[in-house]
């Protein structure tokens, strides 16, 4: 009986945190660790500069060209103006021409909030994550990805109200990708040179004598 007890606690636990005030829809898709996270940074923002960002994680295969803004229309009334809402759909398909899914979208209130953020830069750290070639499960890279992108939005909505979050991460998670970036470079020279440069080195060489 205490058994049972307990994991109903736990169940219910895990379910409150997956389902936080700034998720309006996770479908298990970012874990309650990463949720944490991003609740800490929602709720900073939020108090400091008034703008909400929200987040949709959802395994729905949206179709070639779906329209964000009608997606999101459902969810709006429990979101509270200004906001922005990102959406992260892993199952969405791009383009029927290619094998590869995945869409992340940004839904702002108004024109006057889009125009406080560059989407652009949000999509590239979401992208050099969750795009990066490594032994991290695909779980961890849901969970960094969305926590990178959620935290440049967050600066940059922060930043056009002259504010600096202090739960955000942008600085050194950038710093950690320059390094990754730098990483994966130099791993590529070394198996170029391992295949194809050093033989090539040595069948010259060979020649010569």
């Amino acid at each position: 009986m205490i058994k049972a007890v307990a994991r109903v606690a736990l169940l219910t636990c895990l379910l409150s945190l997956s389902v936080s005030s700034h998720f309006l829809l996770n479908d298990y898709l970012v874990t309650p660790r990463a949720t944490v996270v991003l609740d800490k940074m929602s709720n900073e923002l939020t108090e400091k500069t008034g703008i909400s960002a929200y987040v949709i994680a959802t395994t729905d295969k949206l179709k070639e060209g779906t329209n964000l803004y009608n997606y999101v229309k459902p969810y709006e009334r429990n979101a509270s103006k200004p906001y922005v809402i990102m959406i992260f759909a892993p199952n969405a398909i791009i383009t029927k021409n290619i094998s590869q899914t995945g869409r992340l979208g940004l839904i702002p209130s108004s024109e006057k909030i889009k125009a406080t953020y560059d989407s652009d830069d949000v999509l590239h750290y979401f992208n050099a994550f969750i795009g990066s070639k490594d032994s991290n499960s695909l779980q961890s890279k849901y969970d960094v990805a969305v926590l990178q992108a959620y935290s440049e939005l967050s600066d940059q909505l922060a930043a056009s109200k002259d504010v600096v979050l202090e739960t955000t991460f942008k600085e050194k998670s950038k710093w950690i990708l320059q390094t990754f970036l730098w990483i994966v470079r130099v791993g590529a020279i070394l198996l170029i040179w391992i295949y194809f440069g050093r033989p090539l080195y040595r069948r010259i060489r060979y020649g010569k004598q």
